[in-house]
């Protein structure tokens, strides 16, 4: 590749990225704005107008710290499930042998179908009147304890194990949990990851099951009190504007952190070096 070709790119993909982060930058540099300017000038505002008192606001209304808190248990136990449940059965659809695999693999896909806003009703009834869960977090975590999408992404990843490694293993007298623990789950790291991070977005920005299940504001998750929040009070605030955005910024920021952290992790494992031959 010429010289000239490499700066081209180079200059296309800087263009990709600044188009693909200016909404971001936008977004916090609107939330520390004292007046709002949603103008294109606003995206570079005077330091006389730069102030925190959006994210004070915030706090003195829903307490940013108790909703963190929620958020971090109800998305830590779903995560914790998800993981769990999810490599058990991923395993046991792509390695054991066992009859009705192929029906249950046809049933996980057929959930992925099915908006979980239709089963909303029937949990609900099932979760806080026939378990009494209401105002619990475990109500809040138990219909997302098991992710379809996470059983198919472990599943699949099982499956580019060469059998060979299984094999051997069993022959030395490996039982099936040592040699999961021990042989599987290192090779499949990216999946973990995968896992994890799908998962994580989903119950972080959920706000909808938690509200139902409990109205005391000290047990909602931050996503529902920012709901709250920015429907019912920023209105009233002296920037709604800034307070609106600040909202979005607290609800984003951890899911960004997230994937910054967690992004040297996409990478392929090369699981076919653990055989020879």
């Amino acid at each position: 590749m010429s010289k000239a070709q490499t700066t081209l790119r180079g200059v296309v993909l800087a263009i990709g990225a600044l188009a693909f982060l200016f909404p971001f930058y936008y977004m916090v540099i609107g939330s520390l704005q004292t007046r709002p300017d949603p103008t294109v000038a606003g995206a570079f505002p005077h330091p006389s107008n730069i102030t925190v008192e959006n994210y004070a606001a915030i706090d003195s209304r829903i307490g940013l710290l108790t909703g963190l808190a929620n958020s971090g248990i109800f998305t830590v136990g779903v995560l914790a499930c998800t993981l769990v449940f999810g490599v058990l059965v991923g395993y046991a659809l792509a390695v054991l042998q066992w009859r009705g695999r192929g029906v249950t693999f046809a049933l996980a896909l057929l959930v992925q179908v099915v908006p979980f806003q239709l089963l909303i009703i029937p949990l609900y009834v099932l979760i806080a009147r026939n378990y009494g869960l209401s105002d619990n977090y475990l109500g809040m975590i138990l219909p997302f304890a098991i992710n379809s999408t996470a059983v198919i992404v472990f599943r699949q990843y099982f499956l580019q194990l060469p059998k060979e490694l299984f094999e051997a293993a069993r022959i030395d007298g490996t039982g099936e949990f040592r040699l999961l623990w021990d042989i599987a789950l290192p090779l499949v790291r990216p999946a973990l990851v995968t896992a994890l991070l799908l998962t994580f977005i989903g119950p972080w920005n959920e706000f909808l099951w938690p509200f139902l299940i409990t109205k005391e504001a000290s047990m909602q998750p931050l996503a529902v009190s920012l709901a709250n929040y920015i429907s019912n009070v920023a209105a009233t605030a002296a920037n709604p504007f800034g307070a609106t955005l600040a909202g979005a910024v607290v609800l984003a920021a951890p899911v960004v952190l997230l994937f910054i952290v967690f992004q040297r992790y996409f990478i392929s494992t090369d699981v076919g070096s653990s055989v020879k031959g």
